[in-house]
């Protein structure tokens, strides 16, 4: 069931939020706040972004067109392996566990996810600030395993990193660690000038978050989202870039079902004769291997449309393990990435990369890892540049 899993967190209300923090970290943005304290680079406080996320249960299906729309064809036998539902196979539907945005404390409205978002599938919502903010995260685990929520590149305490280890920390200040299932946390990340653009960077870079407590069981369950800094007085009112007309986050990982915690109730709740599976089985544990971008497998992926001429900013990053070294590779347009010309990127687990481009050729093309097998396991999305 993936693993171990930290239980020694108890639900907490609300995490205290400083009258600093909630101006916008006021005492640091004109220079450090004390040992260990953010560094800032002057000029006005930011402003407190707030969130409200929680880790849901969620029925995903990996290719709800139904079809290979990469080829346009119905599923064969290279698909099915992957897909097809059987008595001692789950298919193409899994439970997951995702974060999801709602509109308030009370967590009962989900945040509608807009049209230029559509394509982030399972990931969670995008975060986004300006150097110089503050995010107030509210966190609830609606899910029956402890999760917590873990920031990449952000300045955080201990109280708001969401991974529990041998750190010396205690009490309060492990709360966040393994959020109970029904519990609750606020945390506090701050956004200084060493958390947004690099001297090489473009205006924005993105960084990560996920579920901390099993790491690799809780990601591959689906529990991982995007941030994007921007820096700081090149920011719309929203935080995202103002030299950039789009913004596309793409994770390419190959999700492996048989890590996931809920690989049992997926057996139960998705094979047709629960009783004749063999987990051990190395036919049964390759049909669990999605091999997706965003959670879509064999061009499922929608959402990745834009217009002639628009600057676009794409973000792919990865997760996994040794078998998750990808190459995001783009037909027909070609990007900047830290100043060189390319149309193919290399990533690995957990990095995260900024690329630049302006679409100047209309159509619809193929964007999708250039790794043989992951090709062969249905990697790959259509991206459309409208004339």
């Amino acid at each position: 069931m993936g693993g171990e899993r930290g239980t020694h967190a108890a639900a907490v209300a609300g995490q205290a939020v400083t009258p600093t923090e909630e101006r916008g970290i006021a005492g640091w943005a004109g220079g450090p706040v004390g040992p260990g304290g953010p560094r800032g680079g002057g000029g006005q406080p930011g402003r407190t972004r707030t969130y409200y996320l929680a880790a849901d249960e969620v029925r995903w299906d990996y290719a709800p067109l139904g079809r290979n729309n990469i080829t346009g064809q119905p599923f064969g036998a290279a698909e099915n392996v992957f897909v097809q539902q059987g008595p001692d196979r789950i298919g193409k539907v899994y439970v997951k566990a995702l974060y999801r945005e709602y509109t308030d404390a009370s967590f009962t409205h989900l945040k509608p996810r807009p049209p230029k978002w559509q394509h982030l599938g399972l990931l969670g919502p995008v975060i986004q600030a300006e150097v110089g903010d503050t995010i107030v995260v509210h966190f609830k685990n609606q899910t029956r395993f402890p999760m917590s929520l873990h920031p990449h590149g952000v300045f955080y305490r201990k109280n708001s990193e969401g991974a529990g280890y041998n750190d010396g920390t205690s009490g309060r200040a492990r709360a966040d660690d393994a959020v109970p299932p029904g519990g609750r946390v606020r945390q506090v990340w701050q956004v200084p000038p060493r958390s947004g653009p690099g001297p090489n960077d473009p205006s924005s870079v993105l960084w990560m978050y996920h579920s901390h407590v099993d790491e690799s069981g809780d990601t591959n369950a689906g529990l991982v989202g995007p941030i994007i800094v921007t820096a700081k007085g090149k920011a719309r009112p929203d935080g995202s870039p103002r030299d950039v007309d789009r913004q596309f986050v793409t994770l390419f990982t190959v999700f492996d079902e048989n890590r996931s915690p809920y690989l049992d109730l997926n057996i139960q709740t998705f094979a047709g004769d629960p009783a004749s599976v063999d987990k051990e089985d190395e036919d049964f544990h390759e049909s669990n291997l999605m091999h997706a971008i965003n959670g879509y497998v064999f061009g499922n992926l929608p959402g990745l449309g834009m217009g002639f001429g628009e600057r676009v900013r794409w973000y792919p990053f990865a997760m996994g393990t040794e078998v998750d070294l990808h190459t995001p590779h783009w037909h027909a347009n070609t990007l900047l990435w830290n100043g060189n010309r390319v149309d193919l990127v290399e990533t690995l687990p957990a990095s995260l990369k900024m690329l630049d481009m302006e679409a100047d050729n209309p159509g619809t093309w193929l964007y999708h890892c250039h790794v043989n097998d992951h090709i062969d396991a249905g990697m790959a999305a259509l991206y459309t540049v409208r004339s």
